[in-house]
């Protein structure tokens, strides 16, 4: 016998805690579903110790999609599922996910369900995976729920790709010009000054040329200062990023930023409507649906918009109307989100909502990037012409001071 610390939320959706006798993680598991309790942590006492250091889930979403497919393929032709788990575990080439499936497959063999052995891996199944194949397995529709579960993926990676597309050339731009501008400063500069020393025309430098030379002579001069000023400063921000205050203001600058702003609600609104959707069609209760979409919203004003319409839901309310008191998303989702309800198919409708502003999302990316490109080439050669153009001034200068001579 050895002692098991748990964690399950209750049919409301309440969070209880506490330990347990057993003689494995199974029948701890299997009590705490016997008591109507929902699992979501279970954990040997006195195990928690781990000095090993790891970064990310080590899988990638296409090898998740990949093992989702074939798995929803090897279920529907009636393959036992610790089979199934056999096999792919087998010819998975990814060493972190292979030893995760083969734990599953030996958690379900002890007597475990698929989502209560998936839960052992949060890294790499979330809360919305292992409730929707909880949802699959008590509905006796897992393969469906499988597929589902991969389209979701999907399109949630093309919307990540996306974002990260439009982010990139900007991102890449500012980094060339930073570089250009400190071995402009930094070497080219300070040469041109003293060849000007060498010519004696020092002092009778254009306007210009000289507050460039003064911005080289203070960077090289202070560049130490700069170098800390900037590591206190970043390193302020996380701090400041990380208190529960301070990440509240950022996202919520961040969606009322001009430009950047209305792209980063349309994602919002995209992600929320296409995770809750997914959720409610496969037979999560709303509640628990909520909680899971709130936790995957990846900003805290929506998720506190969201958990606000969750508590008014459990007092009995709908759901368009908190939302709507909450500001954080627009009228016409909320009002479509109402008729949703009116009709008893919301989550028709939220998947309705989330194909519309994944469409919005694409145009609203193309329309960042055309907007950005252009700026930014102004802003670079803006910057890089001043500083050459001061420098081959005297230059000029001096070449018709020896054609007249």
């Amino acid at each position: 016998m050895a002692e098991f610390v748990w964690e399950a939320r209750g049919r409301a959706g309440e969070v209880r805690k506490g330990t347990m006798e057993a003689e494995s993680e199974a029948a701890v598991l299997n009590r705490l579903r016997a008591q109507q309790l929902n699992p979501t942590r279970v954990k040997k006492k006195g195990a928690g110790l781990n000095l090993k250091l790891s970064f990310g889930s080590g899988v990638e979403a296409k090898e998740l999609v990949k093992f989702i497919r074939q798995f929803a393929t090897m279920i529907d032709a009636g393959l036992p599922l610790v089979q199934c788990l056999e096999i792919l575990s087998n010819q998975e080439p990814n060493k972190i996910f292979q030893a995760a499936l083969k734990d599953i497959k030996n958690t379900v063999e002890q007597g475990a369900t698929f989502s209560d052995a998936l839960r052992r891996h949060p890294k790499i199944f979330d809360d919305l995976f292992v409730n929707l194949v909880q949802a699959g397995e008590v509905g006796g529709i897992l393969d469906s729920i499988l597929n589902r579960l991969a389209v979701y993926i999907e399109k949630n990676v093309k919307l990540a790709r996306q974002v990260r597309g439009a982010l990139a050339y900007p991102s890449a731009v500012i980094v060339i010009l930073v570089l250009v501008m400190i071995v402009l400063l930094t070497f080219v500069i300070p040469s041109f000054e003293t060849m000007f020393a060498e010519f004696g025309a020092k002092d009778a430098l254009p306007k210009l040329t000289k507050i460039v030379i003064g911005v080289s002579k203070s960077f090289v001069t202070y560049l130490p200062v700069l170098v800390v000023g900037a590591v206190a400063s970043i390193t302020a921000f996380v701090y400041f990023y990380r208190s529960p205050s301070g990440k509240r203001s950022i996202h919520r600058l961040m969606l009322k930023l001009p430009i950047i702003g209305p792209v980063l609600q349309k994602i919002a609104v995209a992600r929320f409507t296409r995770t809750l959707g997914t959720l409610l069609g496969s037979g999560v209760p709303i509640l628990d649906a909520l909680d899971i979409v709130a936790k995957t919203a990846g900003n805290v004003i929506v998720e506190e918009g969201l958990m606000f319409a969750r508590q008014k839901i459990s007092e009995g309310k709908n759901m368009a109307e908190p939302l709507s008191e909450v500001k954080v998303f627009p009228g016409m989702v909320v009002q479509m989100i109402a008729v949703g309800e009116q009709t008893g198919a919301l989550d028709t409708m939220l998947n309705k909502i989330a194909d519309f502003y994944e469409d919005e999302v694409d145009v609203a990316v193309a329309a960042l990037t055309s907007l950005l490109e252009p700026l930014l080439m102004v802003v670079v050669g803006g910057v890089v012409g001043v500083v050459l153009i001061s420098m081959y001034l005297p230059i000029f200068d001096l070449a018709g001071k020896i054609k007249t001579e």
